[in-house]
């Protein structure tokens, strides 16, 4: 099988996601896009930044001209990449996959490949809860039942990216589950009983303390004020909780002041890099991801799951269904309700899931499993060689 993946840019959590494929078809990975340091910051992690592990090996790939005005991967045109369709017809590929059609260079790919006669999949993380207003959901229920038909294949990371297509009418014969996925057994080596001890004991966190994590862009959407919230509102219920924080951004005054007046113990970690996560999950007793819709799927609860950690996710958070709706495991609340994270955050301190519970979910959601799908899609729809 000769397969070409056209994405954004290297993107730490789908470097291991191309390395396990290459071990399955013969891959060659386009980027339309190199971010620098400073376009990092400006995305929400608040600073500029390389990633510590290498986003490119193991795996064959070529960054495409990039011709934007303005170069970036918030705007649709800010990756304009018009060569795509000169390296497909050069590749001879047998299918092509885009990840999401946000882009202008999806676009591009998607079209140039249906001229040349290869069949297209798209993976995404698109949701029907997503903020969005009423004239764009009814311009997208005339629009994409014949749109998506552009794609011969579709994967669908989860329960809510399955019920996009479905409600659009997606032919359900053309939908494959391939699942947001992480590199498990990477974080499960790393995340040690000796990584726990040595940044509790830097932050000085008593054994007895349970520790709500946080890891992420500090921004609105996140809603990470409403851990501290809660994590006060459990102090008064005598649950003895601190917060820790891996991440930063522009609502960093914002939690100090609410830890400040709450007498919340508040620790912030700043920005973490890619290795220095799984400690943070280590040193913590639970995820909390607390954002509104716009939060897609939050690749951070299957890292927490990979680290052996349960997870408290929002209800409006992409992963939900998947992840954290089994009442064992995961704990769900509604987006924006600091006193039911609160209840959350006090029944899953009493009746904490067992390591065993926590390995086979994660296993669901693993690198084979999201490979599988692609190559069972792939396989389904590919062009004589």
């Amino acid at each position: 099988m000769r397969l070409a993946v056209l994405t954004s840019h290297p993107v730490q959590y789908y470097a291991p996601l191309f390395r396990e494929l290459a071990r399955e078809v013969d891959l060659l990975v386009f980027f339309g896009h190199r971010a620098s340091p400073v376009e990092q910051a400006r995305a929400g992690f608040g600073t500029p930044f390389d990633w510590d592990v290498d986003l490119t090996a193991g795996y064959a790939h070529t960054f495409l001209a990039n011709v934007a005005r303005r170069p970036g991967i918030e705007r649709f045109s800010g990756c304009d990449t018009p060569g795509i369709g000169r390296h497909l017809r050069a590749g001879r590929f047998q299918a092509l996959l885009v990840m999401g059609w946000h882009l202008k260079t999806y676009l591009q790919g998607a079209l140039a490949a249906r001229r040349l006669g290869i069949p297209v999949m798209v993976r995404g993380d698109s949701q029907l809860d997503s903020p969005r207003s009423r004239l764009k959901r009814a311009l997208k229920a005339f629009v994409y039942p014949r749109f998506l038909r552009l794609f011969d294949a579709a994967l669908c990371v989860g329960q809510r990216s399955r019920a996009y297509y479905v409600h659009y009418g997606y032919p359900a014969d053309r939908l494959f589950f391939s699942p947001h996925c992480v590199d498990t057994a990477w974080f499960s080596a790393r995340a040690t009983e000796d990584a726990r001890q040595r940044l509790r004991a830097l932050h000085e966190i008593s054994p007895e303390t349970t520790v709500l994590l946080f890891a992420g862009k500090l921004v609105p959407f996140k809603r990470p004020v409403d851990l501290v919230v809660a994590a006060a509102r459990c102090r008064a219920r005598e649950v003895k909780t601190e917060v820790m924080v891996a991440g930063s951004g522009e609502l960093e005054p914002h939690l100090q002041a609410a830890a400040a007046s709450s007498g919340v113990r508040l620790h912030l970690l700043g920005f973490r890099n890619q290795t220095e996560m799984p400690a943070a999950y280590a040193a913590a007793d639970c995820l909390v991801l607390p954002s509104d819709g716009r939060e897609s799927w939050g690749l951070v609860a299957n890292e927490a799951l990979a680290c052996g950690r349960p997870i408290i996710v929002s209800s409006s958070c992409g992963c939900a269904p998947d992840l954290a709706h089994d009442g064992n495991v995961g704990r769900t609340f509604p987006a924006g309700d600091p006193e039911a994270l609160a209840d959350a955050i006090g029944d899953l301190a009493a009746s904490p899931p067992s390591p065993s519970a926590i390995a086979a979910l994660s296993q669901g959601y693993s690198l084979e499993a999201a490979v599988t799908g692609i190559r069972g899609a792939a396989d389904r729809i590919a062009a004589p060689p």
